[in-house]
C-alpha cells in the first residue's frame, strides 16, 4: 500500500516535472522533462551564506547542468558565470559534476541570478513565468545599536534582499533615516535576527518620521539687509521681496525691479539664497512648498555689494517674512486599496474613518474579496498592516501609495512641531 501511494502521490519527474515556458517571440512552449533536450533550469530560492557567498537553489527542467556548462539568464540576456555545483543534504553540501533533468541542486557565486530567473541553453532562450511577490506593507526606521555599524547595515541588507524579494531597503535623504519594509512585524523581526546572527549587525526598529511640508497662506513683503564692515571691502546687500502662496511645488522666483535699484547680475544670487532657505521652514524645519517670491526693490553699493551679500540678504528677507505669512503644515495623503473578505468591510471602513481617512468606494474584487478604496494620511497608516492581518486572519492585504499633500488639522500641529524639534536636537532626545 505504501509503494502504491508513493507511485500515485509522488510522480516521477519524467511524468510531472515539465513546464510551459514563453519564447523570445512571446509564444508558449511545452518543455518536457527530458535529459537529452537543451538545458532549462529555474532558480527557486536564493540564500546569502556568510562563508560561501550567494547560493542559488535550482531545479533542472530539461537537459543536464554540468560543471562546464554555458548558459544564459533569460531575464538579463547575458551568459552567467558560476562557481561549483552542489547537492544539498540538510546542512551538508556535496560538490557534484552534473545535475540532470528532474533533479534539484545548488550553484555558488552566480552574481546576477535572483529568485525566479530562468537559466537556459544559448540555442533555446525562453522564460518560465516567475512568481508575483506581494508588495511590502510595513515600513520601519533602523536605529543602529553600535556607532559605526551604519555602513554595515546597507551591505548586509542587500545580501538579505537577494534571498527575500519581499524585503525592501531605502535611505530616505529627507528624513535622514534608513528605512526597511516587509510584510509585517514578524517578518521584520526575523530580518533583525538574521542581521545579528549572519552579519553581526545589531539594530532596533523604530517608527519612521513622516515627511511633512510647510507652506504659507498670506501675502507678505519683507526687507533683507546684509551689511558688514571689517576693514577693506565690506559686504552690502539690500532687498525687498514679496512672498505669496501659489499652486505649485517648487519655489517660483520673479523680479519686478525698476530703475536698476538691484543690478541684474545679482538676481541669480537672490534666487540661490531663497532656494537654500526654502529647504527649512519656520514652523518645524520641513521644506517649504507653494511659495512665490518676487524681488521688487533694494539697493546696492558699487564696491561692497557681492553675490554672497545678496544671497545673505535674500535669506534674511525670507526669515523675516515667513513667520508673518500664516505658515501652516501640510501632511502627505496616500491612496489606500484594501482587499478584504466581504464580512470585514464594515470594520475596515470604520477603521479608515478613525484614522482620519475618506472612503471613496467599494467594489467586488477577485477570489470573492471586496476592494475598499480610500485616502488616508500617511501618519495614520503606520500599524495598519497589523490591524488588517489580525482582523482578516491573514486573508486581507492592501497597497498604499502617496497621492498629494493636504493641510494638517490645527490640533495636530503642536505634536508634529514638538517631534520635529526632538529630531533636530538628538542630544535632548538621549537625555
Amino acid at each position: 500500500m505504501l509503494l502504491e501511494a508513493m507511485r500515485k502521490l509522488l510522480p516521477s519527474a519524467a511524468r510531472a516535472a515539465g513546464v510551459t515556458a514563453t519564447s523570445r517571440d512571446g509564444d508558449l512552449i511545452e518543455i518536457p522533462c527530458e535529459a537529452a533536450d537543451p538545458l532549462l533550469a529555474y532558480v527557486f530560492k536564493t540564500v546569502a551564506d556568510p562563508f560561501i557567498g550567494k547560493l542559488s537553489y535550482i531545479k533542472v527542467i530539461s537537459g543536464a547542468l554540468k560543471s562546464d556548462s554555458a548558459f544564459v539568464n533569460s531575464r538579463t540576456g547575458e551568459a552567467e558565470r558560476f562557481g561549483k555545483l552542489l547537492k544539498v543534504k540538510g546542512k551538508k553540501q556535496e560538490e557534484i559534476q552534473c545535475i540532470t533533468a528532474g533533479d534539484i541542486g545548488a550553484i555558488t557565486k552566480m552574481a546576477e541570478a535572483r529568485t525566479g530567473d530562468t537559466l537556459c541553453a544559448p540555442g533555446r532562450i525562453c522564460t518560465i513565468q516567475p512568481p508575483v511577490f506581494p508588495v511590502p506593507s510595513l515600513t520601519m526606521a533602523i536605529k543602529v545599536k553600535q556607532k559605526g555599524d551604519e555602513s554595515k547595515v546597507s551591505g548586509a541588507l542587500q545580501r538579505l534582499m537577494e534571498e527575500d524579494p519581499t524585503l525592501k531597503y531605502v535611505m530616505d535623504t529627507e528624513t535622514l533615516q534608513q528605512l526597511i519594509s516587509g510584510m509585517g512585524e514578524q517578518h521584520l523581526d526575523v530580518v533583525v535576527s538574521k542581521l545579528k546572527a549572519k552579519f553581526g549587525v545589531d539594530i532596533d526598529l523604530t517608527k519612521p518620521r513622516v515627511p511633512y511640508r510647510e507652506t504659507l497662506r498670506k501675502k507678505v513683503k519683507a526687507q533683507g539687509r546684509h551689511k558688514k564692515q571689517s576693514g577693506g571691502h565690506g559686504q552690502f546687500g539690500d532687498v525687498w521681496i514679496e512672498f505669496e502662496p501659489y499652486d505649485g511645488e517648487e519655489l517660483l522666483f520673479e523680479e519686478k525691479v525698476f530703475g536698476g535699484s538691484v543690478p541684474k547680475n545679482f538676481f541669480p544670487a537672490v534666487e540661490k539664497g531663497l532656494q537654500q532657505s526654502v529647504k527649512r521652514g519656520v514652523l518645524a524645519g520641513y521644506p517649504v512648498v507653494g511659495l512665490k517670491a518676487t524681488l521688487v526693490d533694494g539697493s546696492y553699493h558699487p564696491v561692497d555689494s557681492s553675490q554672497m551679500a545678496f544671497k545673505m540678504a535674500a535669506s534674511l528677507a525670507y526669515k523675516a517674512a515667513l513667520p508673518d505669512a500664516s505658515p501652516t503644515l501640510l501632511e502627505p495623503i496616500g491612496s489606500l486599496k484594501a482587499y478584504i473578505p466581504n464580512e470585514n468591510t464594515g470594520d475596515v471602513m470604520g477603521e479608515v474613518n478613525k484614522r482620519r481617512g475618506r472612503v471613496l468606494g467599494m467594489n467586488p474584487s477577485e477570489d470573492g474579496m471586496q476592494l475598499v478604496e480610500a485616502e488616508v494620511p500617511q501618519s495614520e497608516m503606520f500599524d495598519f498592516t497589523t490591524f488588517i492581518r489580525s482582523l482578516t486572519q491573514g486573508r486581507g492585504y492592501f497597497t498604499f501609495e502617496f497621492v498629494r499633500y493636504e493641510p494638517l488639522p490645527t490640533q495636530y500641529e503642536a505634536k508634529v512641531i514638538e517631534d520635529a524639534k526632538k529630531f533636530m536636537s538628538p542630544e535632548k532626545e538621549e537625555e
